[in-house]
């Protein structure tokens, strides 16, 4: 095979008992497509039988690669590294879980000849447990109220895009990766196609609720600086609040029989206390990601690549 016109980008952590139907359902739509096509299995370091099959699959059909990381670094990792080896002059990415509905595929790629570069995926209907739901609800929202870029709302990484976003994004060095944030940053022509997120098909949630407040703080801060500007207001309030206390405490102290309490006292020390570990934090959190920046570490480790080697030996690498 040649150079394939339409890449798809599946990330997998512990997708064992998805994976039969989700080959199957991926299949039928990559035949659904005009062109020559890749299927891009991207392996984080599961620890079940993930792999395994993943290599079944890629005897059956050499239409899929797969690469296989080191260990679990991540979603976005390790969607960023099925970026990287990806070839066509079209690219999809959605999640391994079924969520994102394969068949909705031959329709983001067509988008894209219409002359759109970016064209996502809009969950229209999230179904799910309500505590979750009503959480990606208000994180959206927030974040694009506060971003400097107009992220989309509602929209995920299940996407497709032009070859020039993908080397964008690519040569983008950022190592607390948020892609849809990202993806939004470099800009060009996008648009979104609504449609219905369904439930997990089999399996457990691999997103955590660490992992998604973790998500949710790659969101923020890698796109808003409005956290910060808070504080500085927090401060200023503060500062006025504290200074007609002095005043208050001066006046009562030089003319009225007062008589000093610990009560005001502590209240004033653990209010104040609190707000500076706050202020500490959050400083804390872009130090600290400015730090793992100026590491200058890869995103993830390649332990395997599966069905890459006669692809590539067929065609030039744009690598």
């Amino acid at each position: 095979m040649g150079t394939p016109r339409y890449s798809i980008i599946v990330p997998l952590y512990n997708e064992q008992d998805v994976l039969p139907e989700l080959g199957r359902r991926l299949r039928a739509a990559v035949r659904r497509l005009h062109g020559p096509a890749e299927i891009i299995f991207v392996n984080d370091g599961s620890s079940d039988g993930t792999l395994a099959i993943l290599k079944a699959l890629q005897f059956e059909d050499k239409l899929i690669r797969v690469v296989s990381l080191s260990r679990n670094f991540g979603h976005q990792a390790a969607v960023s590294a099925g970026l990287h080896f990806a070839e066509g002059d079209a690219v999809a990415v959605l999640d391994g879980d079924l969520q994102d509905p394969p068949e909705l595929l031959p329709a983001l790629l067509e988008k894209l000849d219409e002359g759109w570069d970016v064209v996502y995926g809009i969950r229209r209907q999230r179904r799910g447990a309500i505590l979750k739901r009503l959480s990606y609800f208000v994180f959206y929202r927030m974040l694009h109220r506060l971003a400097s870029i107009d992220i989309p709302v509602d929209a995920g990484d299940f996407c497709a895009m032009s070859r020039r976003i993908v080397e964008h994004l690519n040569r983008l060095p950022e190592t607390d990766r948020f892609l849809r944030g990202l993806r939004a940053w470099v800009g060009f022509r996008q648009t979104g196609i609504p449609y219905e997120r369904d439930r997990r098909q089999a399996g457990v949630p691999k997103y955590t609720i660490a992992k998604l407040v973790q998500l949710s703080l790659d969101g923020l801060l890698s796109f808003s600086y409005a956290p910060l500007r808070w504080l500085t207001g927090i401060g200023f309030v503060l500062c006025a609040v504290s200074f007609v206390g002095i005043l208050v405490v001066l006046y009562r102290y030089l003319f009225t029989p007062y008589v000093p309490g610990y009560t005001s006292l502590a209240v004033l020390v653990l209010f104040f206390g609190g707000v500076q570990l706050l202020t500490g934090g959050l400083i804390g959190e872009y130090v600290g990601r400015t730090a793992q920046q100026v590491k200058g570490r890869p995103l993830y480790v390649v332990d395997e690549l599966i069905g890459f080697e006669q692809a590539l030996a067929l065609r030039p690498s744009r690598r």
